[in-house]
């Protein structure tokens, strides 16, 4: 009798965890049916204050749905060589086709191409309103005036590679000027000491961007259009991850951001609560409540 009774409990016992595990497998399980890996790493690069407002939203929305999400600040160049070997899934700040058309055609075979969620980005040449130019044109024998300098942002950003590679030599500046590279926060801070001084000053810069409604700037126009064609703003995933992550995968492609929506954000992070993106978010989504449910509801 003894043995009679362990043989049912033993029974019973596997019943239950055969039950507990199909339990677990619906609860955790994505589109596919497969169980979901709740984490999801963004990559970002600091200072693009269109990229930093994209990730930290989606970082919260995705946090929202219980999702383990990791922020990883890096370089154009290691952030797209790290989506490329699976070390980062997502990235939302992907220029298309222009921009970042040297990195799409090294990695572009081991990476997802979601959706674009903001559809004309150019990339632009700025200057003060005071200032007498109207035209890249008008930079031709003036740089002496600007000391040779136009200030630019990363050089693993390809609005360096646009800016040096492609206008200078269109207009004819490769003699007279040079595009500086540091960092798009170090450009930012040179814009504000010569607006502030009223002094000259010629940027690169890019829109959307809330330097826009924060300083007295316009674009240079660009007759020879060798700034290129604005960029869509697209989201890009690791191989893969639309097969892994089916339900994420859905809500991305139902992302888009109006100018308003984008610029108010970008202003809340940059100005009123810099340094503090959670709580931007926040007061972002309290003025924007239907945001979230028709992106994940």
């Amino acid at each position: 009798m003894r043995f009679k009774f362990k043989g049912l409990a033993v029974a019973a016992m596997s019943l239950t965890l055969a039950l507990t595990a199909a339990g677990c497998g619906d609860s955790d399980s994505g589109s596919g049916g497969g169980e979901t890996d709740k984490n999801i790493t963004i990559g970002m690069v600091a200072g693009w204050a269109e990229g930093e407002a994209a990730t930290q939203l989606w970082k919260r929305l995705l946090t929202d749905k219980g999702y383990n999400v990791e922020v990883k600040t890096l370089d154009t160049g290691p952030l797209y060589a790290g989506m490329a070997k699976g070390d980062v899934d997502l990235f939302l700040d992907a220029w298309l086709p222009g921009t970042h058309e040297d990195y799409w055609k090294q990695y572009g075979d081991k990476l997802e191409k979601v959706s674009a969620w903001y559809d004309s980005a150019p990339l632009t040449i700025a200057v003060p309103e005071y200032s007498p130019l109207q035209s890249l044109e008008d930079l031709k024998g003036k740089g002496g005036t600007y000391d040779g300098k136009i200030i630019g942002i990363e050089k693993s950003s390809g609005l360096y590679r646009v800016s040096q590679e492609e206008m200078l030599p269109a207009y004819g500046l490769k003699d007279e000027f040079t595009v500086t590279t540091s960092s798009t926060a170090a450009m930012l801070t040179e814009l504000d000491k010569a607006v502030n001084a009223k002094k000259d000053i010629v940027v690169t810069l890019w829109r959307p961007h809330w330097a826009y409604s924060k300083y007295p700037i316009r674009d240079l126009k660009d007759p020879k259009g060798a700034m290129g064609k604005p960029d869509g703003i697209y989201t890009v995933a690791r191989e893969g991850f639309s097969e892994d992550q089916q339900d994420v995968t859905g809500w991305l492609k139902k992302f888009r951001m109006t100018d308003e929506q984008l610029g108010t954000l970008e202003d809340l992070m940059e100005n009123k609560y810099k340094g503090k993106p959670d709580e931007a978010v926040d007061e972002w989504l309290k003025s924007n409540a239907e945001f979230a449910q028709s992106m994940t509801g």
